[in-house]
């Protein structure tokens, strides 16, 4: 043979014999370094179990390095260069480490502002084997801000209850004390009915507001005439307003404009009816409050639009006039008998139909307030009613 054939195959098996070494020194340090890391001494099934909780996982080694966490632990903040970097959670780790229990607590933690800024967490940290120590962390800020709201409704709803209670009170030791005087008895009787109605206008918004803050869709949404739930608003309406002499007006209705809307006719009916009531009351006598539909600004939607010629709305009111007990004009409401309900009621009405509420109003000129829906679209059913009659009518939200 060629010495140069002889050459060539001998590099190739001495290359051959290198590879081979090196490969085989390469492998066990890989498969130490991935036990170290925690990927393959998991016993069977942990890992899984680990990564189907609903909370944020976290695995720390002897060293407390990080060896296995959820997806978004890192996203999250909970994980950084490896480790967890905030104190009040690696004290409770070393608690843990050096009581041997399970430790559960509420901590604070500062996360990035994409990630929620600082969040108030559920941390529960428990052994897993002999060095390994297992964190689950919950996010209890939503909860926190959702027992905050229920707490300020409950004062807020306490406060409202005083005043019609102490002032019916008030009327029956009056009228106590004025059992001698006919005429005064009679006085503070009409005063007491005034003031319980107010009691039961209050009690009945209270109770229609906390169901509508538990359902976020409508239980049996049906098709429904704007143009008929304006009428019937307005019919509501008609005699508080004729009392404090304003005209309610219902604009004609332009030729052609889509009124069918998806959802709950009565509860439509009662967000534009608030929204009457509550032009009526900010309006002076010999003013007027027009109730009109008009087609939508987006293609598919109508509005409903009230607007009146009253005291109009502070631009810095604006904002937060939609808040549940909250009065642009305290004394007036008291006068008027306004609750502070009426407009957070139109708001979550307006949100469980998937549409929007807007305001425009100037001091001195009064305010517009529009709702607007997606219409729904009646076709004939081609295949006929579940009776199996043809041409049965069909409701799609276009």
């Amino acid at each position: 043979m060629d010495p140069l054939v002889w050459a060539a195959v001998g590099s190739f098996l001495v290359i051959g014999l290198l590879v081979g070494w090196w490969v085989g020194r390469k492998q066990p340090r890989e498969r130490r370094g991935a036990q170290a890391a925690g990927g393959d001494s998991f016993p069977d099934g942990v890992r899984q179990v680990l990564d189907s909780l609903t909370s944020t996982v976290i695995v720390l080694d002897a060293a407390n390095r990080v060896v296995h966490s959820t997806h978004h632990a890192a996203d999250q903040g909970y994980v950084r260069d490896g480790v967890v970097p905030h104190p009040a959670i690696r004290d409770l780790v070393e608690e843990m480490r050096s009581t041997r229990e399970v430790q559960d607590d509420e901590v604070e933690v500062t996360r990035s502002v994409l990630a929620g800024g600082r969040v108030s967490v559920g941390c529960r940290v428990f052994p897993l084997g002999q060095d390994r120590v297992v964190i689950l962390l919950e996010d209890r800020s939503r909860a926190r801000r959702v027992e905050q709201v229920r707490r300020d409704f409950v004062a807020n709803v306490s406060h409202e209850l005083k005043t019609p209670v102490g002032g019916i009170a008030l009327l029956a030791e009056a009228v106590q004390d004025a059992r001698d005087e006919p005429e005064a008895v009679e006085r503070f009787a009409r005063r007491m009915v005034v003031e319980a109605d107010r009691l039961s206008h209050l009690v009945q918004e209270i109770v229609e507001f906390s169901r509508l803050q538990a359902g976020e869709t409508i239980e049996d949404p049906q098709p429904v005439n704007v143009v008929e739930v304006i009428s019937a608003a307005v019919d509501h309406v008609r005699v508080h307003a004729e009392g404090r002499g304003v005209a309610v007006r219902q604009a004609g209705i332009a030729h052609g404009l889509p009124h069918q809307v998806f959802g709950d006719a009565e509860l439509l009916t009662t967000a534009v009816r608030n929204l009457i009531v509550n032009a009526v009351n900010y309006s002076d006598r010999g003013t007027k409050v027009i109730v009109a539909a008009q087609p939508g600004e987006s293609e598919g939607t109508v509005r409903i639009v009230v607007t009146d010629q009253g005291i109009g709305i502070p631009t810095g009111d604006l904002e937060r006039i939609f808040e549940r007990f909250y009065r642009v004009d305290s004394a007036r409401s008291r006068h008027t008998g306004g609750t502070g309900l009426g407009l957070a009621i139109v708001k979550h009405i307006v949100a469980n139909h998937g549409g929007a509420i807007s305001v425009w109003s100037r001091p001195g000129t009064g305010s517009t307030f529009t709702i607007e829906l997606p219409v729904v679209e009646l076709t004939e059913s081609p295949n006929g009613g579940p009776d199996g009659a043809s041409g049965a009518p069909t409701a799609s939200v276009r």
